[in-house]
Protein backbone atom coordinates (compact mmCIF):
# COMPACT_ATOMS: atom_id res chain seq x y z
CA UNK A 1 0.00 0.00 0.00
CA UNK A 2 1.51 3.42 -1.26
CA UNK A 3 0.69 6.43 1.39
CA UNK A 4 -0.26 9.19 -0.35
CA UNK A 5 -1.51 11.36 2.17
CA UNK A 6 0.98 13.25 4.18
CA UNK A 7 -0.14 16.72 4.13
CA UNK A 8 -3.45 15.37 6.36
CA UNK A 9 -0.78 13.07 8.85
CA UNK A 10 2.78 12.24 8.13
CA UNK A 11 3.84 8.89 9.49
CA UNK A 12 5.20 8.42 12.11
CA UNK A 13 9.02 9.62 11.98
CA UNK A 14 11.34 6.76 13.62
CA UNK A 15 13.33 9.06 15.80
CA UNK A 16 10.17 10.31 17.21
CA UNK A 17 8.79 6.67 18.08
CA UNK A 18 12.46 6.30 19.73
CA UNK A 19 11.85 9.45 21.57
CA UNK A 20 8.18 8.73 22.53
CA UNK A 21 9.54 5.28 24.28
CA UNK A 22 12.12 6.44 26.18
CA UNK A 23 10.10 9.67 27.46
CA UNK A 24 7.45 7.45 28.61
CA UNK A 25 9.75 6.15 31.44
CA UNK A 26 11.37 9.09 31.65
CA UNK A 27 9.06 12.04 31.81
CA UNK A 28 5.44 10.88 33.39
CA UNK A 29 6.19 12.92 36.27
CA UNK A 30 4.37 16.66 36.65
CA UNK A 31 7.34 18.67 35.43
CA UNK A 32 5.68 21.58 37.78
CA UNK A 33 6.95 19.75 41.28
CA UNK A 34 9.97 19.88 42.86
CA UNK A 35 11.18 16.57 43.47
CA UNK A 36 13.41 14.58 41.37
CA UNK A 37 10.76 12.85 39.43
CA UNK A 38 9.25 16.22 38.49
CA UNK A 39 12.82 18.13 38.03
CA UNK A 40 13.69 15.18 35.49
CA UNK A 41 10.51 15.67 33.61
CA UNK A 42 10.96 19.65 33.73
CA UNK A 43 14.26 18.97 32.24
CA UNK A 44 12.73 16.86 29.11
CA UNK A 45 10.50 19.43 28.96
CA UNK A 46 12.54 22.71 28.21
CA UNK A 47 15.02 20.81 26.10
CA UNK A 48 11.93 20.14 23.83
CA UNK A 49 10.73 23.87 24.41
CA UNK A 50 14.52 24.84 23.07
CA UNK A 51 14.57 22.31 20.66
CA UNK A 52 11.54 23.33 18.96
CA UNK A 53 11.81 27.17 19.40
CA UNK A 54 15.53 27.19 17.79
CA UNK A 55 13.44 25.25 14.67
CA UNK A 56 10.38 27.70 14.74
CA UNK A 57 13.30 30.79 15.17
CA UNK A 58 11.99 32.14 18.49
CA UNK A 59 12.76 32.23 21.76
CA UNK A 60 11.48 29.51 24.30
CA UNK A 61 9.71 31.87 26.48
CA UNK A 62 7.21 32.74 23.42
CA UNK A 63 6.87 29.41 22.93
CA UNK A 64 3.98 27.25 24.14
CA UNK A 65 2.37 23.60 23.56
CA UNK A 66 -1.02 22.70 23.15
CA UNK A 67 -3.16 19.81 22.63
CA UNK A 68 -3.75 20.24 18.78
CA UNK A 69 -2.53 22.46 15.90
CA UNK A 70 -6.05 23.52 15.86
CA UNK A 71 -6.17 24.43 19.68
CA UNK A 72 -2.81 26.78 18.73
CA UNK A 73 -4.75 28.09 15.99
CA UNK A 74 -8.06 29.10 18.21
CA UNK A 75 -6.28 30.39 21.12
CA UNK A 76 -3.77 32.54 18.61
CA UNK A 77 -6.25 34.18 17.42
CA UNK A 78 -8.89 34.60 20.01
CA UNK A 79 -5.70 35.85 22.36
CA UNK A 80 -4.59 38.01 19.73
CA UNK A 81 -8.11 39.63 19.38
CA UNK A 82 -8.72 40.18 23.19
CA UNK A 83 -5.07 41.59 23.55
CA UNK A 84 -5.72 44.26 20.77
CA UNK A 85 -9.54 45.06 21.63
CA UNK A 86 -8.79 48.67 21.98
CA UNK A 87 -7.74 49.36 18.66
CA UNK A 88 -10.63 47.48 17.20
CA UNK A 89 -12.54 44.14 16.25
CA UNK A 90 -11.84 43.77 12.75
CA UNK A 91 -9.97 40.35 11.53
CA UNK A 92 -8.51 39.82 8.22
CA UNK A 93 -7.71 35.94 6.85
CA UNK A 94 -7.27 34.65 2.96
CA UNK A 95 -9.87 32.90 1.32
CA UNK A 96 -7.82 29.66 1.54
CA UNK A 97 -7.01 29.65 5.18
CA UNK A 98 -7.05 26.10 6.74
CA UNK A 99 -10.89 25.49 8.39
CA UNK A 100 -9.57 26.12 11.98
CA UNK A 101 -8.60 30.32 11.09
CA UNK A 102 -12.11 29.99 9.36
CA UNK A 103 -13.76 28.50 12.26
CA UNK A 104 -11.96 31.29 14.51
CA UNK A 105 -13.04 33.99 12.33
CA UNK A 106 -16.93 32.70 12.25
CA UNK A 107 -17.12 32.95 16.00
CA UNK A 108 -15.91 36.29 16.12
CA UNK A 109 -18.19 37.75 13.09
CA UNK A 110 -21.20 35.88 15.41
CA UNK A 111 -19.34 37.82 18.25
CA UNK A 112 -19.69 40.96 17.03
CA UNK A 113 -16.45 40.93 15.25
CA UNK A 114 -16.17 41.79 11.53
CA UNK A 115 -13.94 39.93 9.39
CA UNK A 116 -12.53 40.63 5.78
CA UNK A 117 -11.70 37.67 3.38
CA UNK A 118 -8.78 38.39 0.92
CA UNK A 119 -9.19 36.81 -2.20
CA UNK A 120 -6.60 34.65 -3.94
CA UNK A 121 -5.54 33.50 -7.97
CA UNK A 122 -6.34 30.59 -9.64
CA UNK A 123 -2.70 29.45 -8.05
CA UNK A 124 -4.23 29.84 -5.03
CA UNK A 125 -2.27 32.73 -4.06
CA UNK A 126 -3.16 35.53 -2.10
CA UNK A 127 -2.25 39.32 -3.80
CA UNK A 128 0.08 41.21 -0.98
CA UNK A 129 -1.41 44.59 -2.29
CA UNK A 130 -4.87 43.25 -1.89
CA UNK A 131 -3.96 41.99 1.67
CA UNK A 132 -2.29 45.80 2.34
CA UNK A 133 -5.51 47.50 1.15
CA UNK A 134 -7.44 45.44 3.44
CA UNK A 135 -6.01 46.36 6.30
CA UNK A 136 -7.64 49.58 8.51
CA UNK A 137 -7.12 51.55 11.31
CA UNK A 138 -9.27 48.99 13.71
CA UNK A 139 -7.80 45.70 12.13
CA UNK A 140 -6.64 43.83 15.14
CA UNK A 141 -4.95 40.90 13.52
CA UNK A 142 -4.44 39.50 10.17
CA UNK A 143 -3.99 35.61 9.34
CA UNK A 144 -1.97 34.29 6.68
CA UNK A 145 -1.02 30.61 6.22
CA UNK A 146 2.72 29.63 5.03
CA UNK A 147 1.74 27.27 2.77
CA UNK A 148 -1.91 25.61 1.51
CA UNK A 149 -2.79 22.43 2.49
CA UNK A 150 -5.10 21.48 -0.40
CA UNK A 151 -2.93 22.33 -3.55
CA UNK A 152 0.95 23.32 -1.46
CA UNK A 153 0.97 26.84 -2.88
CA UNK A 154 3.40 28.77 -0.69
CA UNK A 155 2.39 32.29 0.45
CA UNK A 156 4.13 35.61 0.21
CA UNK A 157 4.00 36.07 3.64
CA UNK A 158 7.16 38.35 4.04
CA UNK A 159 5.48 40.98 1.85
CA UNK A 160 2.46 40.84 3.73
CA UNK A 161 4.44 40.56 7.34
CA UNK A 162 6.19 43.97 5.73
CA UNK A 163 2.56 45.80 5.41
CA UNK A 164 1.29 44.57 8.70
CA UNK A 165 4.17 45.60 10.38
CA UNK A 166 4.28 48.98 8.44
CA UNK A 167 0.66 49.18 9.82
CA UNK A 168 0.98 48.52 13.48
CA UNK A 169 -1.09 45.09 12.70
CA UNK A 170 0.23 41.65 14.13
CA UNK A 171 0.35 38.60 11.65
CA UNK A 172 -0.65 35.39 12.43
CA UNK A 173 1.02 32.44 9.91
CA UNK A 174 -0.16 28.83 10.45
CA UNK A 175 2.57 26.69 9.41
CA UNK A 176 0.91 23.38 10.08
CA UNK A 177 1.87 22.41 6.44
CA UNK A 178 5.34 23.82 5.72
CA UNK A 179 7.33 23.94 9.42
CA UNK A 180 9.18 20.59 8.68
CA UNK A 181 10.61 22.03 5.72
CA UNK A 182 12.04 25.13 7.73
CA UNK A 183 11.47 28.43 9.15
CA UNK A 184 9.05 30.26 7.77
CA UNK A 185 10.78 33.60 6.82
CA UNK A 186 9.41 37.34 7.47
CA UNK A 187 8.55 39.16 10.30
CA UNK A 188 5.31 37.47 11.83
CA UNK A 189 4.33 37.92 15.08
CA UNK A 190 2.14 34.80 15.89
CA UNK A 191 2.82 31.51 14.66
CA UNK A 192 1.21 27.65 15.13
CA UNK A 193 1.70 24.36 13.86
CA UNK A 194 0.88 20.74 14.17
CA UNK A 195 3.30 17.69 15.17
CA UNK A 196 1.82 15.06 13.16
CA UNK A 197 2.22 17.20 9.85
CA UNK A 198 5.93 16.50 10.06
CA UNK A 199 6.15 12.67 10.99
CA UNK A 200 5.36 13.45 15.40
CA UNK A 201 2.99 12.17 17.27
CA UNK A 202 -0.55 13.38 17.10
CA UNK A 203 -2.26 15.85 19.82
CA UNK A 204 0.59 18.51 19.81
CA UNK A 205 0.03 21.76 18.35
CA UNK A 206 2.60 24.92 19.32
CA UNK A 207 1.94 28.39 19.50
CA UNK A 208 4.34 31.13 19.58
CA UNK A 209 3.67 34.89 20.23
CA UNK A 210 6.78 37.60 19.91
CA UNK A 211 7.62 39.64 22.68
CA UNK A 212 5.83 42.95 22.36
CA UNK A 213 2.64 41.36 20.79
CA UNK A 214 -0.33 42.33 22.86
CA UNK A 215 -2.06 39.02 23.73
CA UNK A 216 -4.73 38.02 26.34
CA UNK A 217 -5.37 34.16 26.67
CA UNK A 218 -9.23 33.64 26.87
CA UNK A 219 -10.94 31.34 29.36
CA UNK A 220 -10.13 29.98 32.38
CA UNK A 221 -6.48 30.36 33.81
CA UNK A 222 -3.92 28.10 34.38
CA UNK A 223 -0.75 28.30 35.64
CA UNK A 224 0.90 26.29 33.41
CA UNK A 225 2.35 27.42 29.41
CA UNK A 226 2.24 30.67 30.29
CA UNK A 227 -1.35 30.63 30.90
CA UNK A 228 -1.95 30.31 27.32
CA UNK A 229 -2.35 26.25 26.67
CA UNK A 230 -4.65 25.14 30.28
CA UNK A 231 -3.69 21.28 31.36
CA UNK A 232 -1.50 18.77 31.99
CA UNK A 233 1.14 18.25 29.43
CA UNK A 234 1.44 16.07 27.46
CA UNK A 235 5.16 15.39 27.88
CA UNK A 236 6.29 11.98 26.20
CA UNK A 237 3.92 13.79 22.93
CA UNK A 238 5.55 16.61 23.25
CA UNK A 239 9.77 15.34 23.39
CA UNK A 240 8.39 13.15 20.32
CA UNK A 241 7.54 16.10 18.48
CA UNK A 242 10.35 17.94 19.36
CA UNK A 243 13.08 15.25 18.47
CA UNK A 244 11.00 14.82 15.34
CA UNK A 245 11.21 17.95 14.07
CA UNK A 246 14.96 18.59 14.58
CA UNK A 247 15.56 15.18 12.82
CA UNK A 248 12.89 16.21 9.67
CA UNK A 249 14.87 20.01 9.51
CA UNK A 250 18.43 17.98 9.18
CA UNK A 251 17.22 15.77 5.88
CA UNK A 252 14.96 18.60 4.55
CA UNK A 253 17.12 19.71 1.78
CA UNK A 254 18.24 16.48 0.20
CA UNK A 255 14.00 15.49 0.72
CA UNK A 256 13.05 18.66 -0.82
CA UNK A 257 14.79 17.78 -3.57
CA UNK A 258 13.73 14.60 -4.32
CA UNK A 259 10.05 14.81 -3.66
CA UNK A 260 10.04 18.03 -5.91
CA UNK A 261 11.10 15.85 -8.77
CA UNK A 262 8.95 13.02 -7.74
CA UNK A 263 5.65 15.57 -8.11
CA UNK A 264 7.25 17.27 -10.77
CA UNK A 265 6.52 13.87 -12.64
CA UNK A 266 3.31 13.96 -11.54
CA UNK A 267 2.00 17.29 -12.42
CA UNK A 268 3.82 16.65 -15.82
CA UNK A 269 2.38 13.03 -16.73
CA UNK A 270 -0.73 13.17 -15.81
CA UNK A 271 -2.42 15.56 -18.07
CA UNK A 272 -0.71 13.19 -20.56
CA UNK A 273 -1.42 10.21 -19.63
CA UNK A 274 -5.68 11.37 -18.66
CA UNK A 275 -7.50 13.48 -20.99
CA UNK A 276 -9.85 16.09 -19.40
CA UNK A 277 -7.45 16.96 -16.58
CA UNK A 278 -6.67 20.22 -14.65
CA UNK A 279 -3.67 20.20 -12.37
CA UNK A 280 -4.53 23.19 -10.06
CA UNK A 281 -1.70 25.08 -7.65
CA UNK A 282 1.39 27.50 -8.03
CA UNK A 283 3.62 25.24 -10.32
CA UNK A 284 6.79 26.70 -8.75
CA UNK A 285 6.16 27.93 -5.28
CA UNK A 286 4.73 25.06 -3.62
CA UNK A 287 5.65 22.87 -0.93
CA UNK A 288 7.88 19.85 -2.00
CA UNK A 289 5.82 16.59 -1.86
CA UNK A 290 1.71 17.95 -2.85
CA UNK A 291 0.52 17.94 -6.51
CA UNK A 292 -3.24 18.64 -6.77
CA UNK A 293 -5.63 17.78 -9.88
CA UNK A 294 -9.08 17.61 -10.65
CA UNK A 295 -10.69 15.09 -13.40
CA UNK A 296 -13.62 16.30 -15.40
CA UNK A 297 -16.49 13.69 -15.24
CA UNK A 298 -15.64 11.85 -12.21
CA UNK A 299 -16.94 11.04 -9.08
CA UNK A 300 -14.48 12.18 -6.56
CA UNK A 301 -15.44 9.52 -4.01
CA UNK A 302 -15.53 6.39 -6.69
CA UNK A 303 -11.86 7.67 -7.93
CA UNK A 304 -10.80 7.60 -4.21
CA UNK A 305 -12.35 4.33 -3.61
CA UNK A 306 -10.81 2.79 -6.73
CA UNK A 307 -7.22 4.38 -5.89
CA UNK A 308 -7.39 2.46 -2.74
CA UNK A 309 -8.79 -0.44 -3.94
CA UNK A 310 -5.44 -0.49 -6.48
CA UNK A 311 -2.94 0.37 -3.53
CA UNK A 312 -2.80 4.23 -2.99
CA UNK A 313 -4.28 6.23 -0.67
CA UNK A 314 -4.64 10.26 -1.54
CA UNK A 315 -7.68 12.56 -0.67
CA UNK A 316 -9.84 14.94 -2.24
CA UNK A 317 -10.97 18.18 -1.84
CA UNK A 318 -14.20 17.42 -3.97
CA UNK A 319 -17.88 17.89 -3.00
CA UNK A 320 -18.19 14.38 -4.02
CA UNK A 321 -16.51 12.94 -1.02
CA UNK A 322 -18.01 15.43 1.44
CA UNK A 323 -20.64 15.10 3.43
CA UNK A 324 -21.68 18.81 3.01
CA UNK A 325 -21.83 18.26 -0.95
CA UNK A 326 -20.05 21.48 -1.17
CA UNK A 327 -16.88 21.89 -2.91
CA UNK A 328 -13.30 22.55 -1.21
CA UNK A 329 -13.54 26.10 0.08
CA UNK A 330 -9.63 26.31 -1.36
CA UNK A 331 -10.53 24.83 -4.60
CA UNK A 332 -13.56 27.55 -4.90
CA UNK A 333 -11.71 30.42 -4.11
CA UNK A 334 -9.41 29.49 -6.46
CA UNK A 335 -12.13 28.70 -8.99
CA UNK A 336 -10.52 25.77 -10.35
CA UNK A 337 -12.34 22.27 -10.94
CA UNK A 338 -13.62 20.70 -8.19
CA UNK A 339 -15.11 17.35 -9.38
CA UNK A 340 -12.48 14.11 -9.57
CA UNK A 341 -10.50 16.40 -7.62
CA UNK A 342 -7.13 14.19 -6.11
CA UNK A 343 -4.73 15.01 -3.60
CA UNK A 344 -1.49 13.05 -3.73
CA UNK A 345 1.02 14.40 -0.69
CA UNK A 346 4.06 12.05 -0.91
CA UNK A 347 5.59 11.63 2.78
CA UNK A 348 9.31 11.50 2.88
CA UNK A 349 11.49 8.39 1.81
CA UNK A 350 8.34 7.79 -0.99
CA UNK A 351 9.56 5.01 -3.47
CA UNK A 352 9.98 6.23 -7.07
CA UNK A 353 8.59 3.39 -8.06
CA UNK A 354 5.32 4.01 -6.29
CA UNK A 355 5.02 7.03 -8.39
CA UNK A 356 5.42 4.93 -11.17
CA UNK A 357 2.94 2.41 -10.58
CA UNK A 358 0.58 5.42 -9.65
CA UNK A 359 0.85 6.70 -13.15
CA UNK A 360 0.28 3.30 -14.64
CA UNK A 361 -2.56 2.57 -12.23
CA UNK A 362 -4.42 5.92 -12.76
CA UNK A 363 -5.45 6.25 -16.43
CA UNK A 364 -7.24 3.04 -16.50
CA UNK A 365 -9.12 4.05 -12.80
CA UNK A 366 -10.15 7.43 -14.50
CA UNK A 367 -11.30 6.05 -17.64
CA UNK A 368 -13.48 3.00 -15.74
CA UNK A 369 -14.95 5.82 -13.54
CA UNK A 370 -15.68 7.92 -16.16
CA UNK A 371 -17.25 5.04 -18.04
CA UNK A 372 -19.64 3.83 -14.90
CA UNK A 373 -21.05 7.52 -15.29
CA UNK A 374 -21.59 7.27 -19.40
CA UNK A 375 -19.01 10.53 -19.48
CA UNK A 376 -18.44 11.59 -23.43
CA UNK A 377 -15.31 10.63 -24.40
CA UNK A 378 -12.16 13.14 -24.80
CA UNK A 379 -12.86 13.12 -28.82
CA UNK A 380 -16.99 12.79 -28.96
CA UNK A 381 -18.64 15.24 -31.12
CA UNK A 382 -22.47 15.51 -31.90
CA UNK A 383 -24.19 16.67 -34.46
CA UNK A 384 -25.89 20.53 -34.37
CA UNK A 385 -29.45 20.82 -34.01
CA UNK A 386 -31.43 23.64 -32.27
CA UNK A 387 -29.95 26.84 -30.81
CA UNK A 388 -30.57 26.06 -27.45
CA UNK A 389 -30.83 23.64 -25.13
CA UNK A 390 -32.09 23.14 -21.43
CA UNK A 391 -29.90 20.22 -19.47
CA UNK A 392 -32.27 19.33 -16.61
CA UNK A 393 -29.66 18.03 -13.97
CA UNK A 394 -32.01 19.19 -11.10
CA UNK A 395 -31.01 16.25 -7.83
CA UNK A 396 -28.33 15.00 -9.63
CA UNK A 397 -24.98 15.22 -7.77
CA UNK A 398 -21.14 16.04 -9.46
CA UNK A 399 -19.90 14.92 -11.91
CA UNK A 400 -23.61 14.91 -13.45
CA UNK A 401 -24.51 18.18 -14.48
CA UNK A 402 -21.43 18.77 -16.01
CA UNK A 403 -21.39 15.09 -17.87
CA UNK A 404 -24.80 16.14 -19.41
CA UNK A 405 -23.51 19.67 -20.19
CA UNK A 406 -20.40 17.99 -22.35
CA UNK A 407 -23.10 15.68 -24.14
CA UNK A 408 -25.25 18.39 -25.85
CA UNK A 409 -23.06 20.96 -26.34
CA UNK A 410 -22.24 20.07 -29.94
CA UNK A 411 -26.03 19.70 -30.67
CA UNK A 412 -26.31 23.42 -30.58
CA UNK A 413 -25.16 25.37 -33.44
CA UNK A 414 -21.71 28.53 -32.96
CA UNK A 415 -23.55 30.90 -31.07
CA UNK A 416 -26.29 28.70 -29.18
CA UNK A 417 -26.68 28.32 -25.66
CA UNK A 418 -27.00 25.43 -23.22
CA UNK A 419 -29.47 26.55 -19.85
CA UNK A 420 -28.05 23.28 -17.37
CA UNK A 421 -30.38 23.53 -14.42
CA UNK A 422 -28.72 22.24 -10.76
CA UNK A 423 -29.61 21.99 -7.47
CA UNK A 424 -25.56 21.01 -7.09
CA UNK A 425 -23.21 23.80 -5.20
CA UNK A 426 -20.27 22.07 -7.13
CA UNK A 427 -22.05 23.14 -10.24
CA UNK A 428 -21.33 26.56 -9.71
CA UNK A 429 -17.88 26.09 -10.01
CA UNK A 430 -17.49 23.30 -12.21
CA UNK A 431 -19.37 24.28 -14.88
CA UNK A 432 -17.26 27.47 -15.50
CA UNK A 433 -13.82 25.18 -15.21
CA UNK A 434 -15.49 22.94 -17.58
CA UNK A 435 -16.32 26.13 -20.19
CA UNK A 436 -12.71 27.36 -19.60
CA UNK A 437 -11.05 23.95 -20.19
CA UNK A 438 -13.18 23.31 -23.15
CA UNK A 439 -13.19 26.93 -24.82
CA UNK A 440 -16.85 27.74 -24.18
CA UNK A 441 -18.15 30.71 -23.00
CA UNK A 442 -19.69 30.90 -19.42
CA UNK A 443 -22.54 33.55 -20.04
CA UNK A 444 -23.41 33.38 -16.32
CA UNK A 445 -26.21 31.95 -14.18
CA UNK A 446 -30.11 33.14 -13.36
CA UNK A 447 -32.27 32.12 -10.96
CA UNK A 448 -34.47 29.74 -11.58
CA UNK A 449 -38.02 27.97 -10.47
CA UNK A 450 -36.11 24.90 -8.69
CA UNK A 451 -32.07 25.39 -8.53
CA UNK A 452 -30.16 27.49 -10.46
CA UNK A 453 -29.51 27.88 -14.16
CA UNK A 454 -26.44 28.03 -15.49
CA UNK A 455 -25.81 29.46 -19.03
CA UNK A 456 -23.23 28.21 -21.68
CA UNK A 457 -22.64 29.92 -24.98
CA UNK A 458 -20.60 27.20 -27.65
CA UNK A 459 -17.93 29.53 -28.97
CA UNK A 460 -15.91 26.14 -30.83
Amino acid sequence: MAYFDAASAAPLHPVARQALLASLDEGWADPARLYREGRRARLLLDAAREAMAECVGCRPDELVFTPSGTRAVHSGVAGALAGRRRVGSHLIVSAVEHSSVLHAAEAHEAGGGEVTQVGVDRAGAVDPAAYAAALREDTALACLQSANHEVGTEQPVSRVAEACRAAGVPLLVDAAQSLGWGRVEGDWSLLTGSAHKWGGPSGVGLLAVRKGVRFAPQGPGDERESGRAPGFENLPAIVAAAASLRAVRAEAAAEAARLRELTERIRSRVPELVPDVEVVGDPARRLPGIVTFSCLYVDGETLLHELDRAGFSVSSGSSCTSSTLTPSHVLRAMGVLSEGNVRVSLPPGTAAEDVERFLEVLPGTVAAVREKLGAPAATETVRAAGPDLVVDALGRRCPIPVIELAKVIGDVPVGGTVRVLSDDEAARLDIPAWCEMRGQEYVGEEPAERGTAYLVRRTS
